[in-house]
């Protein structure tokens, strides 16, 4: 098993943010921008995975670390 020093290393983490990066780009696109709650929405939520991993790695125990896994 791979031992990981920093959050930015975890695989899952880069993952989450590639697709934070995606939805940024996709939320960009005409079809959103006219529904500004909903782009604003969607753009928090996708931060938030990459954010609650970051969080998690940073907590002292390794069943906090996968309780913000699941949420």
């Amino acid at each position: 098993m791979a031992v990981y020093n920093n959050f930015e290393d975890l695989p899952v983490w880069k993952e989450a943010k590639d697709l934070a990066v995606q939805i940024y780009k996709i939320t960009k696109e005409e079809k959103f921008k006219r529904d500004y709650g909903l782009s604003e929405q969607i753009r928090r939520a996708a931060v938030s995975v990459s954010s609650n991993i970051a969080e998690g790695f940073e907590r002292s125990s390794r069943k906090e670390f996968i309780r913000s896994l699941n949420i």
